[in-house]
C-alpha cells in the first residue's frame, strides 16, 4: 500500500503544454501545399510587388479550408493569434 500526500503533477515535455484560456480546436480540411515565396523583380530589378514579402527558405504555404466557419473569431484576420497545427492522419 502506498500512501502520497501532496503529490506534484509530471513534469511535461516543452513540446506537450497545457491549452491556454480561450483555445478553440477546428477542424480544417488541407487543400494545398505549395514552396515559399521567392522575389519577384520586373524589367527594371526591382521589386513587383507592393508589399515587401519574405517567407522562410525550408517554409510552406498551407491552404486549409475550415469546415464551420462560425467557429473563428471575427477578428481573425488581426493578427492577434496563434495557430497551431495537429496532424491527424485519416
Amino acid at each position: 500500500m502506498e500512501i502520497i500526500i501532496g503529490s506534484i503533477p509530471p513534469l511535461m515535455s516543452q513540446g506537450s503544454k497545457l491549452p491556454e484560456k480561450g483555445t478553440v480546436t477546428i477542424e480544417a480540411q488541407l487543400l494545398h501545399v505549395r514552396p515559399p515565396r521567392k522575389g519577384i523583380a520586373g524589367p527594371s530589378g526591382m521589386e513587383r510587388r507592393g508589399k515587401k514579402a519574405s517567407d522562410p527558405h525550408r517554409g510552406r504555404v498551407l491552404t486549409l479550408m475550415v469546415t464551420d466557419a462560425d467557429l473563428l473569431p471575427a477578428d481573425i484576420d488581426s493578427g492577434k493569434y496563434k495557430v497551431a497545427l495537429r496532424f491527424i492522419r485519416k
